[in-house]
């Protein structure tokens, strides 16, 4: 276990250093200089130059590259150009609000896909299995952003049942204004881990040592939670992992829409104003969230199935 533990260090290492390069060059790639939209039209070349020198981008690009790693190995990710502050303690100053977001979304979501997968499986081609069939895939099928907004014309605009904007005051509040943006986040994923447990039920019911447990009289509950569950979540783990992605996307729309504080909000207002340092922070950080989530769901996997050490 040590050793595929050093190997998966190894290479969430390779994947950052690759993506954060990558993703470097590709926003100075952008058209458009960020002098002018932080200046303003009436900018002289002088004032340009300076700002161009107070950002680095004067420098070689390869130069301004082993400049920002060897600052992110300082825990220093430059500083913002409008406020002059750390843009760590912008960004991380942001990130709870959308880690909460996610962690809530994922939370509801298994809670309630992964005893519909089960039951699913138990009851294969009844009614209730087709009707979670067809409700899967149509939920699967509407993108986040679209969900938001039918979420917040009808719960909050039209039934006024829930509030529609910002993060809330305390701890009650802000569970209540987190009902919105976590239902429009985590409604496909109930229909998509709802399918993929289900799939992987089918598959495990059908193995020897299930049959060698009915055999023995056990009552079919307790096989599908104490000896097929188990071995069948195992996918949905490495899922969800992965899955932190997608839901680090679906935050930017759900946050804007909902006007709630978040990493994903922050990138869009930067994007907007051409505000590198804090589009690189922000890039980083959600890269290094990435990688830990995907980290954590293969030790996990690998900690439940022996085999999965094998495969790295």
């Amino acid at each position: 276990m040590l050793f595929y533990l050093c190997k998966r260090l190894v290479l969430a290492v390779t994947i950052v250093v690759t993506a954060v390069t990558l993703l470097f060059l590709m926003i100075h790639a952008v058209p458009g200089d960020p002098a002018d939209t932080l200046l303003g039209p009436r900018a002289t070349p002088e004032m340009k130059a300076h700002l161009h020198q107070q950002m680095g981008l004067d420098r070689p690009l390869i130069v301004q590259i082993v400049t920002f790693f060897g600052g992110l190995l300082r825990g220093d990710l430059g500083y913002d150009v409008f406020s002059q502050r750390p843009v760590a303690d912008i960004v991380f100053a942001q990130l709870p609000y959308t880690i909460e977001l996610i962690l809530v979304s994922i939370f509801w979501a298994a809670a309630i896909a992964v005893p519909l997968g089960c039951y699913s499986a138990m009851r294969r081609n009844s009614l209730l299995d087709q009707s979670v069939g067809v409700v899967a895939v149509a939920t699967i099928a509407i993108p986040s952003f679209v969900m938001a907004v039918y979420a917040l014309l009808i719960f909050a605009v039209a039934l006024r049942w829930l509030p529609a904007i910002g993060p809330g005051e305390g701890f009650v509040d802000g569970l209540v204004h987190l009902v919105l943006p976590s239902f429009a986040m985590g409604i496909g994923w109930v229909g998509y881990i709802s399918r993929l447990v289900r799939a992987s039920m089918l598959e495990t019911l059908g193995e020897n040592h299930i049959r060698m447990a009915r055999s023995f009289g056990i009552s079919e509950w307790r096989i599908v939670y104490r000896y097929a569950l188990p071995i069948a979540i195992l996918p949905t783990i490495t899922v969800l992992g992965v899955g932190i992605a997608w839901l680090l996307s679906a935050a930017v729309f759900v946050e804007v829409v909902f006007a709630r504080p978040g990493i994903g909000a922050l990138i869009v207002q930067a994007v907007n104003t051409r505000n590198y340092p804090i589009v690189m922070g922000v890039v980083v950080v959600t890269t290094f969230l990435i990688v830990i989530s995907t980290t954590v769901s293969d030790l996990v996997n690998a900690s439940l199935d022996p085999r999965a050490r094998e495969k790295l």
